[in-house]
């Protein structure tokens, strides 16, 4: 008879235990885990996009030299939330290459409304590149040397 108590204890005690918890759902890794989870404004200068990150005022912008010469200009709020192209106008790149003439290239919103995209010519290390923009209307003006 004390056994049939024992085991009769056991199995209640083993209905009315805690559930085990499941395990927690594995999450994908954020490209770039030293700014994941960042929602401070001006915390994460990282690149999104492979580019070279920089602020004007609020708005960071980050400018892409493809090697092709697809080259790109995103923008993004003050968390690096991805704004729309169309919250810029009139950008323009102009080249001056250590060597030779400068070169304009005008740039267009891509198919997305992403970001503007110029199609020029791979840049080389050395050369300048004037980066200007308006930005609600008020114009912004940048030299950036290329890697």
């Amino acid at each position: 008879m004390r056994t049939l108590v024992i085991a009769a204890l056991l199995v209640s005690a083993a209905c009315s235990a805690k559930p085990a918890e499941a395990p927690a759902a594995a999450t994908a890794k954020p490209a770039d885990s030293q700014h994941a989870g960042i929602t401070t404004p001006h915390g994460d200068h990282s690149p999104h996009h492979g580019g070279l990150v920089m602020m004007n005022g609020e708005v960071h912008y980050e400018v892409v030299f493809d090697q092709a010469g697809k080259h790109r200009v995103w923008f993004s709020n003050a968390v690096r939330e991805e704004l729309p192209a169309s919250i810029a106008s009139d950008v323009i790149m102009v080249v001056s290459p250590k060597m030779g003439a400068n070169e304009t290239f005008a740039l267009k919103i891509d198919d997305s409304g992403e970001s503007w995209v110029a199609d020029g010519h791979p840049l080389a290390g050395g050369d300048m590149v004037r980066l200007t923009y308006k930005l609600r209307g008020e114009p912004f003006e940048i030299e950036i040397p290329v890697p």
